[in-house]
């Protein structure tokens, strides 16, 4: 500690000292001949430098002691001192990168853990495709080449959500902003998801204005849609029944809107729903339910600047809409 003081201060220890030193040689050549008056002066001079240090060691001698001890925890470093004002400000700095020290290290842990339960959910949930597909295996007779890519395409489709929800935590670095035509992309999802709604008995309504064009991430809003349009077929239980995919375009603002026919989802459950692992009591019934896919949904649009809106009925359905905001012509 004392050699860190000293090398801290070794410039106003010795500038004093020879300044003294120095009006003494001035003084002998001037002709003044009094040799103990300028020793005098000298030891004067270095005692009071020396009191005046002693001084300022005494009071940096706890923030030296700190500095110099090998810590044992974090908040070590939000021990207080009673300091200078340079010291407060440093105090008061370390203070508020340890605060940010914190929220980096929670949002770290927040991401692993989601990620890891996440993975549990997703790992459990594939158990049922492949032990279908096993059994279908071990059978004797000929194998259901239809039952089997059914269970592909839930495989699939479980293999994107655990994908996309991998690249959230790069999203800047995934995304590519561009006009999108909305009727164009919703029809190739519609015809790629045409078995899952011939399997359902289910008939998808498109109904969107051929001239709308929207701004956004194609690949993200693809996977917003799919994951609309997978969420309706799961929870419509009614052979024949419509799900309605439609567009309307407003002053500033274009929505394309999924809307179902199915059990819809309790009051008490549509506040929660983007919550990340959130099943409610839909999630329970059909028990395939990660409690992801509406928490990615709604993640990606708040990223994008778009707006989820959800809304629901219980035995009557569940309407969910995409807001794309869009600049009116003449705004800068």
């Amino acid at each position: 500690m004392t050699k860190l003081f000293v090398r801290e201060h070794l410039l106003t220890i010795l500038f004093p000292i020879v300044i003294a030193g120095m009006s003494c040689l001035l003084f002998w050549l001037d002709g003044y001949g009094s040799v103990n008056t300028m020793l005098y002066v000298f030891i004067v001079t270095v005692v009071l430098t020396a009191v005046l240090h002693f001084y300022l060691y005494l009071r940096k001698y706890k923030y030296y002691r700190r500095i110099t001890t090998p810590p044992k925890a974090m908040e070590d470093m939000l021990e207080k001192l009673y300091a200078s004002p340079e010291q407060s400000a440093e105090q008061h700095y370390m203070k508020q990168l340890y605060k940010l020290y914190q929220q980096e290290v929670q949002s770290l842990y927040s991401a692993q853990k989601r990620h890891l339960q996440f993975m549990n959910g997703w790992v459990h949930q594939m158990k049922t495709p492949i032990a279908v597909i096993e059994l279908m295996i071990q059978e004797q007779d000929r194998i259901d080449s239809q039952s089997v890519s059914e269970e592909m395409e839930r495989l699939k489709r479980a293999l994107e959500a655990v994908l996309m929800n991998a690249r959230l935590d790069t999203f800047e670095e995934d995304l590519r902003i561009e006009r999108v035509h909305l009727s164009d992309m919703v029809k190739a999802i519609v015809n790629e998801n045409k078995r899952l709604f011939i399997r359902n008995q289910l008939y998808p309504r498109v109904e969107i204005d051929e001239t709308v064009e929207v701004t956004t991430d194609r690949k993200w809003v693809q996977f917003i849609i799919t994951q609309f349009i997978t969420n309706a077929v799961k929870y419509s239980f009614t052979p024949q029944s419509s799900i309605w995919i439609t567009s309307e375009r407003t002053p500033g603002r274009i929505s394309l809107t999924v809307k179902d026919e199915g059990i819809g989802i309790p009051s008490s459950d549509i506040k929660r729903v983007t919550r990340a692992f959130f099943t409610g009591e839909n999630g329970r019934k059909t028990g395939e339910s990660t409690g992801m896919g509406l928490y990615i949904a709604n993640e990606v649009c708040e990223r994008l600047g778009h707006k989820l809106e959800i809304e629901s009925e219980q035995q009557v359905g569940t309407s969910v809409t995409i807001h794309f905001i869009e600049e009116q012509e003449g705004e800068s």
